[in-house]
């Protein structure tokens, strides 16, 4: 049952990727080859492996990590907070900072990892990175060996599901549905790309990064059927 669980177990987090490259062509010939043959059944004769390379990031293999935000409630008597923070810049500094925030304050048993469609995406994903780049994973995305019922995650669109596995439902259209406030964002993930390589402003990626955080917790709440988060219980920290 959802409202049993502690609040202040749950870390929520969302990741923002981008291409390892900018272009299709700062690739080696190697990873350009392997990028055409992995991509081949998703472009069809529809686009080129070139004119698909924006959507490089959404695979690991081929993508990098510019920004992990995360959020947690704290309470103290009957005052409920929600801290955010996030990790960005150098991709290998983000994965080890987030390794460090687990084994420092989520690392226990009763710890919980909660994302929108964190199961399939954001969980795997920092995990493979992290393999990639030399880092031993942390308990928490180490799931080799364990149980389905002793993985420590939270998906808020496996959540939705109810057990139908064919449903998808973007956080967009899930909090807009349960009538949680949709912030003013200037952006979608599809422009995360051009706002890193082109723009340079990795500061509104991360905005928009601890927003999505924010509507996770958001729509959490809503399963829980409780009071949704006001501005003022909303800390950055």
């Amino acid at each position: 049952m959802l409202y049993k669980l502690n609040l202040e177990h749950i870390l929520f987090l969302d990741i923002e990727t981008v291409p390892q490259q900018q272009h299709f062509t700062d690739l080696d010939e190697t990873s350009q080859l392997l990028w055409e043959q992995k991509t081949q059944y998703q472009r069809k004769d529809e686009f080129t492996a070139e004119e698909f390379y924006d959507r490089a990031g959404i695979w690991a293999e081929f993508g990098k990590i510019v920004c992990i935000s995360v959020g947690y409630f704290t309470f103290k008597g009957e005052r409920r907070n929600f801290r955010v923070t996030s990790f960005y810049g150098d991709e290998i500094k983000i994965l080890k900072d987030f390794k460090q925030l687990l084994k420092d304050h989520f690392s226990h048993a009763k710890h919980l990892l909660c994302a929108h469609n964190g199961k399939e995406f954001d969980f795997p994903y920092i995990a493979r990175r992290m393999v990639i780049n030399g880092i031993n994973l942390p308990y928490k995305l180490d799931l080799f060996g364990k149980k389905p019922w002793e993985i420590p995650h939270l998906d808020t669109m496996e959540l939705w599901k109810f057990g139908d596995y064919k449903h998808y439902t973007s956080l967009k259209l899930l909090s807009h549905i349960l009538g949680i406030p949709s912030p003013k964002e200037d952006m979608d993930g599809s422009m995360v790309k051009d706002v890193f390589y082109k723009e340079n402003d990795i500061d509104r990626i991360v905005t928009y990064c601890e927003l999505d955080v924010v509507t996770t917790a958001q729509v959490f709440l809503r399963l829980r059927n409780e009071e949704l988060l006001t501005d003022d219980e909303i800390k950055k920290v």
